[in-house]
């Protein structure tokens, strides 16, 4: 169900259900490329999600708010297809509660190669 859900957000959208109040970006529009679902099995033992996002830009507390709406698909509260009815009100209310930052990582920007820049951060190398 989230990989379904996650198909809905992709492209160029007006993200404002997932902006934070607090945001600054002059626009909640952007262009999610790629987001990246799977299940992990930890050095522990333990099972546990990761997600990977891409994107031209991100809005204050994005990704902290689709993972609040991604736990309510995976759980069953909610079906895939509500992550497009949150899409389309352009309503923080609409969406569900921000996700805590615990386990969120920014791992860096991505540049394009005309740039000469490392197409990715170190952050990148301790990544199970």
């Amino acid at each position: 169900p989230m990989q379904a859900a996650a198909k809905l957000l992709l492209g160029e959208h007006d993200f404002s259900s997932f902006r934070a109040s607090a945001c600054q970006s002059p626009t909640p529009v952007k262009t999610l490329r790629k987001i990246d679902i799977s299940a992990c099995g930890g050095d522990n033992g333990q099972a546990y999600w990761r997600f990977e996002f891409e994107a031209n830009a991100f809005l204050h507390h994005m990704i902290r708010n689709l993972m609040g709406c991604f736990v309510k698909v995976g759980t069953g509260e909610q079906p895939p297809q509500w992550m497009a009815e949150v899409l389309i009100a352009k309503d923080r209310n609409a969406a569900a509660p921000t996700f805590s930052p615990d386990g969120l990582y920014f791992l860096g920007p991505l540049y394009e190669a005309h740039w000469g820049l490392p197409s990715q951060t170190p952050a990148y190398d301790g990544l199970p």
